[in-house]
C-alpha cells in the first residue's frame, strides 16, 4: 500500500513491521450547533487544527458510568490541561471523606496506590484543597463540569475531546477578519459540534521520521506485539517529555525526528535528522510585549531579560483618572496633558479641559454634596500646571477623561533595568538595537508596551557539528519529537547563550497572559460614580 501524507510518499509493504505510538487527531469537521444537535441546514466543514480563534468547551451532558470509563476516555495528565472536573449527582462516600452531590471533583493524576489503579483527586472547600483518591472500579454517574477557560482548537483537539465522543464548542473571539475562504459564515459567534479525524503515529524499523498514517487507511496488520522485541525501534519524546526527565539526565545528545513548521529564526535549523544537545531544563523570564498601534493585528514578542538593545521612554495613554493612580510612583511624579474634556457634576471638584496639564500627587477622601446630601467619595490629588503658578485641584476617580504622560526622562535603559525601576505596564521604542544578533525584530517596531512578566519552561540546546552558541527553546510552544542517541556530550558546560526574541501569535499571547494571570489576583475595579 502506497500512500501520501504532508507531501512525502510512504510504502507499507507487506510484511513490513511498524511500532504504533499514538493516536492524534489529524482535523476535525465542524457543523454549526442548534440546541445541542446539529443544524438542519448546516454543511460539514473541515478545519485545521491551526484554524485561528478561541473557543470554549461546553460541557457533555452525557455522564460516565465509571471512574475507570473516564480515564480510558479523557486525557488526564500532569499539563495544564490535563485536570478535568467532574461532579456527581449522588454523595460518594469514601474511607476518609464524604464527596458531596454536585460538588466539584478535579482529577489530577492516575497511579497504584496499594496495588490498586486508582486516580488522585481534590476537591475544594472554603478556599482549601482536600486530596483523596478514586478507584477505577469506583462506578456511578459522572458529569463534566462546566469550562470557564478559552482553549485553541488545537489545545481543545489534543486534551478537550474525549475517545469515542464529539466535542461542542463555542467560538469566543476570531482574532481575525472574515474573509471569502473561511469556511464558517460571516458574523458567526455560535456553537460548533466538532467531530474528530485520527491519524495514527507510528515508527518504522529503518526511517528515522515519525510516519503519519490516516486512520481510514485501507490496510490489513496483525498484532505482533508479544512475540516481537519492541526494544528495537526508535523511541519518540516530544519536548514536554524531555522536559520531564530528571536534572541527572542532562546534558543529552538527540536527534530530531519531526522538525517544529515555521520560518521563524532560529527554529527554522531545527530540521529532521539534525543532532543537537540540550544542555539543561529550567524556568526563565521573559517581559511580555505588544506593539502600540491604534489599528489590529498587533505583534506580540517574548523578550529574555539577555536582550542586549536599549529602549528610550514613550508616552503612556490613561483612559480615567484611577489608572493614573495605579501609575503613579514615589520615584518620579507623574506629568500628563488631558485628551478629553470632563465637566465634574460636584462644585467641590474640578471640570477638565482638553490641553489642561497636570501633576498627579495622591489618592484621598472629599466630601461632595450629592442630591442636597453629603457624600465621601475617593478623589485624586493634582496640581494643575498653569503659565507661572500651580493650582491644586482635586480629580473625581471615577473621571472617565483621557490622559497622556509628558516624558521629560531622555534617558536609555536595558531591559532589567526597567523591569527593577518601573512598574509594568511600560512603553518604550528601541532606541539602540542589540548588535549580538543579525536581525533585531524589535527595531522595526516604532512603539512597544511591556505588559508583564512571565515565567515559562526552556530547554538549552546548541547543535553537535558546531556548538559555538547555543540558545533556548520553549516547551510548550514548540512542536518537536526527538529520539535519544547513546553519545557522550563532550562539552558539559554550555557556550554562549544566544539572545532569542521569540514573535507569538494573537492565539499563544492569550494563552500565555491566561496562565500567567491564574494565580493572580484579579485587578480592583475602578470607582464608580457616587448613586
Amino acid at each position: 500500500s502506497i500512500y501520501e501524507m504532508f507531501g512525502n510518499e510512504c510504502c507499507l509493504s507487506t510484511g513490513e513491521v511498524i511500532k504504533v505510538i499514538g493516536f492524534k487527531i489529524n482535523k476535525l469537521v465542524a457543523s454549526i450547533c442548534e440546541n445541542n444537535e446539529v443544524s438542519r441546514f448546516s454543511a460539514k466543514v473541515e478545519l485545521p487544527l491551526s484554524f485561528p480563534g478561541l473557543y470554549k468547551v461546553v460541557a457533555d451532558t452525557t455522564p460516565y458510568v465509571s471512574v475507570e470509563e473516564i480515564t480510558k476516555k479523557v486525557s488526564i495528565g500532569p499539563t495544564r490541561f490535563g485536570h478535568p472536573c467532574f461532579y456527581s449527582p449522588e454523595d460518594i462516600k469514601l474511607a476518609n471523606i464524604i464527596i458531596k452531590h454536585g460538588e466539584q471533583i478535579t482529577f489530577n493524576s492516575v497511579e497504584e496506590v496499594n496495588g490498586t489503579m486508582a486516580v488522585n483527586c481534590g476537591v475544594v472547600r472554603n478556599n482549601q484543597s482536600h486530596s483523596f483518591t478514586l478507584p477505577l472500579s469506583q462506578e456511578g454517574k459522572f458529569y463534566e463540569c462546566e469550562d470557564d477557560q478559552i482553549y485553541t482548537l488545537k489545545e481543545i483537539a489534543e486534551w478537550k475531546i474525549p475517545k469515542c465522543r464529539n466535542r461542542i464548542v463555542k467560538l469566543s473571539n476570531t482574532l481575525h477578519t472574515w474573509d471569502s475562504s473561511n469556511p464558517l459564515p460571516e458574523n458567526f459567534d455560535g456553537c460548533l459540534i466538532l467531530t474528530p479525524v485520527y491519524e495514527v503515529q507510528a515508527v518504522m524499523k529503518f526511517r528515522k521520521d515519525i510516519v503519519h498514517i490516516l486512520s481510514d487507511l485501507d490496510v490489513e496488520v496483525k498484532d505482533i506485539t508479544d512475540c516481537y522485541d519492541i526494544s528495537s525501534f526508535l523511541q519518540p519524546l516530544s519536548l514536554e517529555d524531555v522536559f520531564e526527565r530528571t536534572t541527572k539526565e542532562f546534558p543529552m545528545v538527540v536527534e530530531i525526528m519531526e522538525g517544529p513548521s515555521g520560518s521563524q529564526k532560529p527554529y527554522n535549523s531545527l530540521h529532521t535528522g539534525k543532532e543537537i544537545i540540550i544542555y539543561k531544563k529550567y524556568q526563565a523570564t521573559r517581559v511580555l510585549a505588544s506593539e502600540i498601534r491604534s489599528d489590529s493585528p498587533k505583534r506580540h514578542f517574548l523578550i529574555p531579560l539577555s536582550y542586549k538593545g536599549k529602549f528610550k521612554r514613550r508616552p503612556r495613554e490613561f483612559p480615567t483618572a484611577y489608572d493614573l493612580e495605579i501609575a503613579r510612583s514615589e520615584k518620579e511624579q507623574l506629568h500628563v496633558v488631558a485628551t478629553k474634556a470632563f465637566d465634574s457634576p460636584h462644585k467641590e471638584l474640578f471640570s477638565v479641559s482638553v490641553g489642561d496639564q497636570f501633576l498627579v500627587q495622591q489618592c484621598q477622601t472629599s466630601e461632595v454634596l450629592y442630591e442636597g446630601r453629603k457624600k465621601v467619595i475617593d478623589v485624586l490629588a493634582c496640581e494643575q500646571i498653569l503659565s507661572d503658578t500651580y493650582k491644586k485641584v482635586l480629580l473625581p476617580m471615577y473621571m472617565e477623561g483621557g490622559f497622556v504622560e509628558v516624558i521629560h526622562d531622555k534617558k536609555q535603559y536595558q531591559l532589567s533595568k526597567i523591569c527593577k525601576e518601573f512598574r509594568l505596564p511600560f512603553n518604550v521604542k528601541v532606541s539602540v538595537r542589540d548588535l549580538s544578533v543579525e536581525e533585531d525584530v524589535l527595531a522595526a517596531v516604532p512603539g512597544l508596551q511591556f505588559e508583564e512578566e512571565i515565567t515559562d519552561s526552556y530547554l538549552l540546546i546548541s547543535s553537535t557539528n558546531s556548538p559555538v552558541e547555543s540558545w533556548e527553546i520553549p516547551v510548550y510552544r514548540l512542536n518537536m519529537s526527538v529520539h535519544l542517541l547513546s553519545k557522550d556530550v563532550r562539552t558539559v558546560v554550555p557556550p554562549a547563550t544566544k539572545t532569542t526574541v521569540e514573535e507569538i501569535s494573537e492565539e499563544q499571547y492569550y494563552m500565555v497572559r491566561r496562565y500567567e494571570n491564574q494565580t493572580l489576583d484579579p485587578p480592583p475595579r475602578p470607582p464608580k460614580k457616587p448613586t
